[in-house]
């Protein structure tokens, strides 16, 4: 299986993904479209990992190479291609299947729980897992929900956390990819974000949080994708 993951910050990178599709021999390619690298076509991939960032698809004239990631997400689905999206990505796949993205009602900084909606218990990857379970945010908005998608979780904070499109394409407000020495990354490149706020944590707390039981639910949710992938070819 070809892996290919749209960066968007040199601090946010794939993660536990990487380490997965290392272990498991797929070819893994990126694109950082803010350095301006060009994104493939979809022939060059099977399976598109779209990560976070601290862009936005509402201020694409500030960042135009958003309406390229979200043209190629479209030709992607078309394509029948594998596709996950983590914060920014979950706003670009939402965008692609016509849907705008939205403030949050909250800005979420921190590792705290996400509920799962009654199709999220029903969903063939989160019916395993618990209905309310810890995840780590860090974000500023939402994915508007497409016609035809299943919203999946929510959060106190915010009420748009997850969504399935299809049996191909997950978008995740929320981040499972990523480690703890990226998240310390994270710490130490966003001071800004971690003004005090009801759903903000310390610098203290995120730097020093276990988040093993968050990726290894993100291996399921990979190994998952991927034996669907093998299934279908």
């Amino acid at each position: 299986m070809r892996l290919h993951s749209i960066i968007h910050a040199p601090f946010e990178k794939p993660g536990i993904i990487t380490d997965w599709a290392n272990e498991k021999g797929f070819q893994i390619s990126e694109t950082h479209t803010y350095r301006g690298e060009q994104l493939p076509a979809p022939s060059a991939f099977d399976f598109l990992i779209i990560m976070g960032g601290p862009q936005s698809p509402l201020e694409c004239d500030r960042y135009p190479y958003i309406k390229d990631e979200i043209n190629l997400t479209k030709s992607a689905i078309n394509h029948k291609k594998f596709i996950l999206g983590f914060c920014l990505g979950a706003q670009i796949i939402g965008e692609a299947l016509g849907a705008a993205t939205e403030r949050s009602p909250n800005k979420e900084v921190g590792i705290f729980p996400i509920t799962l909606t009654d199709a999220g218990t029903q969903d063939p990857i989160f019916k395993n897992f618990s209905p309310v379970f810890d995840v780590i945010h860090w974000h500023n908005d939402m994915p508007g929900i497409p016609e035809g998608a299943e919203l999946l979780a929510k959060s106190d904070g915010c009420p748009k956390q997850a969504f399935r499109y299809g049996d191909r394409v997950y978008a995740l407000q929320f981040h499972m990819e990523i480690t703890a020495s990226l998240l310390k990354g994270m710490v130490e490149h966003c001071p800004g974000d971690l003004k005090p706020g009801k759903y903000i944590q310390s610098a203290h707390e995120l730097s020093t949080a276990n988040v093993s039981d968050i990726n290894e639910k993100m291996i399921f949710v990979l190994d998952y994708l991927a034996k669907q992938f093998h299934d279908k070819i």
